[in-house]
């Protein structure tokens, strides 16, 4: 599915659908908006879960002002992003407005990804982490999307 010309949603190796690079982007530029029905966080907890069979996987994206993002509605290529240990791409909130920008050049047919960098209420156990397992691959794969 292309729905910007320079990405592409397609299926990937770290999980499920991913956003795949169609041609060389330099660092720092602009990939996409992430984008949806902006929402309070108690809704956002009403929603929850988006799929009751797989809890832990939303479409949220928490703004800096505590206000989220939910990209399940009116969502677009930027919600298929994965998470990485060690990304090419970073969020950047501006002003409540939430862009996928490069950190570094980025290959035709690379996956792109950022740190989701969840955080939670609960304390941080083995248990937790499990629920949050990281599949990205990289060398210094910290086995979790939770932040550091």
């Amino acid at each position: 599915m292309t729905c910007e010309p320079h990405i592409e949603v397609q299926s990937s190796p770290v999980h499920g659908q991913g956003v795949f690079a169609l041609r060389h982007m330099a660092a720092g530029e602009t990939v996409i908006e992430y984008v949806g029905e902006i929402i309070s966080m108690a809704e956002a907890v009403a929603r929850h879960p988006h799929d009751p069979s797989d809890p832990n996987h939303t479409f949220y994206f928490q703004l800096d002002d505590g206000r989220v993002i939910d990209a399940v509605r009116d969502g677009n290529a930027s919600k298929w992003i994965n998470h990485s240990c060690k990304p090419n791409c970073e969020p950047t909130d501006v002003k409540g407005r939430v862009f996928i920008q490069t950190r570094r050049p980025v290959f035709r047919g690379e996956e792109l990804t950022f740190d989701y960098g969840l955080v939670s209420d609960e304390p941080v156990t083995e248990a937790l982490k499990a629920r949050y397992a990281c599949r990205c691959g990289a060398k210094r794969c910290r086995g979790t999307m939770l932040a550091r």
